[in-house]
């Protein structure tokens, strides 16, 4: 597997956490930023990394603002991407297994580095379930193959 990470400048110390759980896994990633802690613009950091997990040479990213709002709102608009905006392990598990998210999406001021990395290792480890699911997200792929 081979991940995509960004945040914001609401989202720094939460991605250098992800980064080194992504270390300890042992899981390909990049780290695209950002390092200043001065206000940017979310969408400069979340389209380019759904960009990249769309067109295939990511399997999968991870984004990280303040509320983790922003991120998820900007890279569900690429087609082929479906980022979950997660805040608890239940949610984690549930987008992987019945949404097949290839994106996962957190915020900082609203959860900790501790529960950030729960939810991104069981995120990263969930498998895709298929049966019914697969039908449900078939839908959406059709739609943004007519609409997108």
């Amino acid at each position: 597997m081979k991940v995509a990470l960004a945040s914001d400048h609401g989202g720094i110390n939460i991605r250098k956490e992800i980064a080194t759980l992504l270390n300890e896994m042992n899981i390909e990633y990049e780290d695209f930023g950002c390092e200043c802690s001065t206000s940017v613009d979310y969408p400069d950091y979340a389209l380019p990394v759904a960009e990249k997990v769309a067109s295939g040479e990511f399997d999968r990213g991870i984004l990280i603002c303040g509320t983790g709002i922003g991120m998820s709102i900007a890279a569900n608009k690429v087609k082929g991407i479906r980022c979950a905006l997660v805040h608890d392990t239940f949610s984690a598990r549930a987008t992987r297994e019945h949404n097949d998210s290839n994106m996962l999406a957190m915020g900082e001021r609203v959860i900790g580095p501790g529960l950030a990395r729960d939810i991104a290792e069981i995120w990263l480890s969930t498998e895709f379930t298929g049966g019914r699911h697969a039908g449900r997200v078939g839908k959406i792929k059709e739609y943004e193959e007519k609409h997108l």
